[in-house]
């Protein structure tokens, strides 16, 4: 779904936590207030000025229902706002958020999304996502799907175990710039490789972090992003953005392939005639072997730097992961470090659902409303 035809929106702020292996002491709310003041303050907005408020969450991180409820305290309930939720990661209720204001229902939204991974086992609990009847049962933790995955994409010719090592030690480097990164630097590929494996044939490096953070971006329409930016940033333009899903049986899918991450790009505008490239992509890849598929789904050249954040592999809260990606691509596109980039976010084991949004620094004229 694309906006040039519709409203333009934008991204007009980004904050985030320091992520770290686990917030001891601290409960979701208390880790996620400092994120909303922060992304509030930066548009000089309060939570009772934001026509739209969305968040994406999991329950079965926190160990209760209707967790996210709790997490409203921090934003602030009353006066009575206009809120919603997805229990899936926060780039989708971006994604919400965003219809809400094409169709005029809306003229500002926040969004926001947080994760505390260190509460239980994580791989043991992203089970829950699996097919309850044939797969579930069997108990395969998400290591075991990731390495399956691997091992099919190794066995396919698509990539090799040193070009794994060689995308890990790249991402973790490039955290070295990213304050916020809960993991800074790496050895080269080489020294990545002497070390044992996990589930063959990922080891250590090719997994996430486990991480406890959150994240929040404001969307704004027209001149109002251009009013809440002012003249230090730049708004980043949604251009287009479309999520897809695959078969929930794994057995039913090729696994070295992402046809609906391919299908997403298409339709939020990717790869229209005559478009730049995209000179930042930041994917959402937990795993190493998942970057290589999205390379390819998403066509991504040299010309593209893919995660200079780190990505998930630098910091990984789930459930605010691929809103990071939003995120990160639209605070380069603010800074004037590129003027169009590609964000993915996922959600499922092996690649199973896809959000890809397109987002560039060209946008309506000030008081203006289209591209």
């Amino acid at each position: 779904m694309t906006s040039r035809e519709a409203r333009s929106v934008a991204v007009v702020a980004v904050a985030q936590t320091d992520h770290v292996r686990a917030a001891d002491g601290l409960s979701e709310v208390e880790m996620l207030l400092p994120v909303l003041r922060d992304v509030l303050g930066r548009t000089g907005l309060s939570a009772g000025e934001i026509d739209f408020t969305c968040s994406g969450s999991s329950d079965y991180l926190a160990g209760r229902p209707f967790s996210f409820t709790m997490a409203l305290d921090g934003v602030g309930a009353w006066p009575p706002i206009s809120e919603s939720h997805v229990e899936m990661d926060g780039a989708f209720a971006v994604y919400e958020a965003w219809v809400k204001i094409l169709t005029g229902e809306a003229d500002t939204a926040l969004v926001y999304a947080y994760g505390k991974s260190s509460a239980g086992d994580l791989p043991e609990v992203l089970t829950r996502q699996l097919d309850p009847y044939y797969l579930a049962p069997l108990w395969p933790d998400s290591v075991a799907l990731a390495a399956l995955q691997a091992r099919a994409l190794i066995d396919a010719g698509g990539t090799d175990e040193r070009e794994l090592a060689q995308v890990a030690a790249r991402s973790r480097r490039a955290a070295r710039d990213n304050p916020h990164a809960r993991l800074r630097g790496s050895p080269d590929a080489g020294t990545l490789l002497e070390s044992d494996y996990l589930a063959r044939p990922l080891r250590r490096h090719d997994l996430p972090p486990v991480t406890d953070g959150a994240a929040a971006v404001v969307l704004a329409a027209g001149e109002v992003a251009h009013r809440l930016t002012g003249p230090d940033r730049r708004p980043a333009w949604i251009r287009g953005m479309d999520h897809r899903v695959e078969p929930h049986g794994l057995g039913l899918r090729d696994l070295t392939d992402s046809p609906s991450t391919r299908l997403s790009a298409a339709h939020a505008g990717l790869f229209d005639e005559g478009a730049p490239p995209c000179e930042v992509a930041e994917l959402h890849a937990p795993f190493t072997a998942q970057e290589v598929i999205l390379r390819k789904a998403l066509r991504l050249g040299e010309e593209t730097v893919v995660n200079p954040s780190g990505g998930p592999l630098a910091a990984n809260p789930v459930m605010a992961a691929g809103l990071l990606r939003i995120g990160e691509a639209a605070a380069r596109i603010g800074r004037g470090e590129c003027r169009r980039a590609v964000a993915h976010a996922t959600s499922g084991p092996c690649l199973q659902q896809n959000l890809v949004a397109v987002l560039e620094a060209d946008g309506p004229a000030e008081g203006g409303e289209s591209a």
